[in-house]
């Protein structure tokens, strides 16, 4: 079944009823859900289970999809921050930019953002048995990358021509400063160099082995797919960031 919703003149909140109403008539039913003219409004996705998939035409708000376990989202435009907030299950695909804290305390699923995101991108993300959440990013990301990361994967691309010339990150590198700060767990690979100074004390550098290889073969597949890039990238460019412990400030408390 296929519905559309025209937020124009709609608050968040009125429009999200319509969400929920929308999906409730067809529940347990493959659903397509096309939101037009989407304008900073918050919470869309939230909580949302099953087989969805809703369509954005235009620019939500914060905390889209938080706590969501399932559903796939493709936005048509940019995101804001906290895409992702405590994601279980899902897919969420971003033609443009994204703010800050995208998949904070992720734990499932699949986010791929076409160009660039701010600050602290991946922050708590974790996994749990085979729940393996995964961050993927075109062009570049901010401070912070994969702050006090438990799990998951975060791979960073750089590819130049999404790249913005410096000014949204404060910085023209593939990647801001700290990253990896308070990082025990998970997998981060970037693509290209990053100076060490760049780097949280936790965090060391790796070699690409076959396993990586394969990891990153995946998900570069799937971000030409939902993006159209004919971009060549050569995995040999891939730096591996992993932890040097899982439990980075156990000597700061007492037992």
């Amino acid at each position: 079944m296929n519905y559309t919703i025209n937020a124009r003149n709609l608050g968040y909140r009125e429009l999200n009823k319509k969400i929920k109403h929308a999906l409730s008539k067809e529940s347990g039913k493959n659903i397509t859900l096309d939101l037009k003219e989407i304008l900073g409004h918050r919470y869309i996705g939230d909580g949302l289970k099953g087989k969805v998939k809703i369509n954005i035409y235009g620019t939500p708000g914060n905390d889209l999809a938080a706590f969501m376990d399932g559903p796939e989202i493709e936005i048509f435009g940019n995101g804001q921050d906290a895409i992702g907030n405590t994601m279980n299950m899902g897919k969420i695909i971003i033609h443009g930019d994204v703010g800050d804290i995208i998949g904070y305390s992720m734990r499932g699923g699949e986010i791929y953002i076409e160009k660039n995101t701010g600050y602290r991108c991946g922050i708590h993300m974790k996994s749990y048995k085979k729940k393996v959440p995964v961050i993927i990013i075109g062009g570049a990301a901010g401070n912070f990358l994969g702050e006090y990361m438990a799990g998951g994967i975060i791979v960073v691309m750089g590819i130049s021509n999404n790249n913005h010339p410096g000014n949204m990150f404060g910085c023209r590198d593939i990647a801001g400063n700290y990253i990896g700060t308070g990082m025990h767990g998970g997998i981060i690979y970037i693509r290209g160099k990053i100076e060490g100074y760049k780097l949280g004390k936790e965090v060391k550098k790796m070699p690409i082995s076959k396993n990586d290889e394969k990891i990153l073969n995946k998900y570069i597949s799937n971000y030409k797919k939902y993006f159209n890039t004919p971009e060549k990238i050569n995995l040999n460019d891939f730096i591996k960031l992993i932890p040097y412990s899982h439990r980075p400030y156990g000597k700061l408390y007492a037992y």
